[in-house]
Protein backbone atom coordinates (compact mmCIF):
# COMPACT_ATOMS: atom_id res chain seq x y z
CA UNK A 1 0.00 0.00 0.00
CA UNK A 2 1.38 3.40 -0.96
CA UNK A 3 0.31 6.47 1.01
CA UNK A 4 0.41 9.96 -0.49
CA UNK A 5 -0.09 13.46 0.86
CA UNK A 6 -1.80 15.87 -1.54
CA UNK A 7 -1.61 19.65 -1.56
CA UNK A 8 -5.23 20.83 -1.40
CA UNK A 9 -4.88 23.70 -3.89
CA UNK A 10 -2.31 22.49 -6.41
CA UNK A 11 -3.15 18.78 -6.33
CA UNK A 12 0.56 17.92 -6.13
CA UNK A 13 1.07 14.51 -4.53
CA UNK A 14 4.08 13.22 -2.62
CA UNK A 15 4.53 9.64 -1.45
CA UNK A 16 4.97 9.75 2.32
CA UNK A 17 4.65 6.13 3.43
CA UNK A 18 4.27 2.55 2.27
CA UNK A 19 3.23 -0.69 3.92
CA UNK A 20 3.08 -4.38 3.15
CA UNK A 21 0.19 -6.35 4.59
CA UNK A 22 -0.06 -10.06 5.26
CA UNK A 23 -3.46 -11.71 5.24
CA UNK A 24 -4.46 -15.08 6.68
CA UNK A 25 -7.22 -17.16 5.12
CA UNK A 26 -9.60 -18.64 7.69
CA UNK A 27 -12.47 -21.10 7.57
CA UNK A 28 -15.98 -20.49 8.92
CA UNK A 29 -14.76 -21.18 12.46
CA UNK A 30 -11.89 -18.71 12.20
CA UNK A 31 -9.13 -21.33 11.96
CA UNK A 32 -6.32 -20.71 9.46
CA UNK A 33 -6.55 -22.70 6.22
CA UNK A 34 -4.03 -23.44 3.48
CA UNK A 35 -4.08 -21.41 0.27
CA UNK A 36 -2.11 -21.89 -2.96
CA UNK A 37 1.53 -20.83 -2.73
CA UNK A 38 2.33 -17.33 -4.00
CA UNK A 39 4.64 -17.31 -7.02
CA UNK A 40 6.23 -13.89 -7.61
CA UNK A 41 6.50 -13.11 -11.32
CA UNK A 42 7.99 -9.65 -11.86
CA UNK A 43 11.41 -8.51 -10.58
CA UNK A 44 9.65 -6.17 -8.12
CA UNK A 45 7.46 -9.01 -6.81
CA UNK A 46 10.57 -11.23 -6.44
CA UNK A 47 12.40 -8.52 -4.47
CA UNK A 48 9.43 -7.98 -2.15
CA UNK A 49 8.94 -11.73 -1.72
CA UNK A 50 12.58 -12.24 -0.69
CA UNK A 51 12.36 -9.28 1.69
CA UNK A 52 9.26 -10.78 3.30
CA UNK A 53 11.12 -14.04 3.96
CA UNK A 54 13.94 -12.15 5.68
CA UNK A 55 11.54 -10.03 7.77
CA UNK A 56 9.69 -13.19 8.83
CA UNK A 57 12.90 -14.89 9.90
CA UNK A 58 14.01 -11.84 11.86
CA UNK A 59 10.61 -11.60 13.58
CA UNK A 60 10.77 -15.31 14.52
CA UNK A 61 14.31 -14.97 15.89
CA UNK A 62 13.37 -11.94 18.00
CA UNK A 63 10.32 -13.81 19.31
CA UNK A 64 12.52 -16.78 20.27
CA UNK A 65 10.72 -19.09 17.83
CA UNK A 66 13.67 -19.61 15.47
CA UNK A 67 17.37 -20.15 16.06
CA UNK A 68 19.59 -17.62 14.28
CA UNK A 69 21.58 -20.43 12.65
CA UNK A 70 18.37 -21.63 10.96
CA UNK A 71 17.69 -18.25 9.31
CA UNK A 72 19.12 -19.11 5.90
CA UNK A 73 17.63 -16.08 4.10
CA UNK A 74 19.15 -13.70 6.64
CA UNK A 75 22.52 -15.47 6.54
CA UNK A 76 22.61 -15.09 2.76
CA UNK A 77 22.71 -11.30 3.21
CA UNK A 78 26.03 -11.53 5.05
CA UNK A 79 27.69 -14.28 3.01
CA UNK A 80 27.63 -12.45 -0.34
Amino acid sequence: MDIFVEHHTTGDRIKCNEAIYTFVAVDQLGSPINVPELLPETPEEQTRFEGALRRRQLRLILAGKMKPEDAHELKALFLK
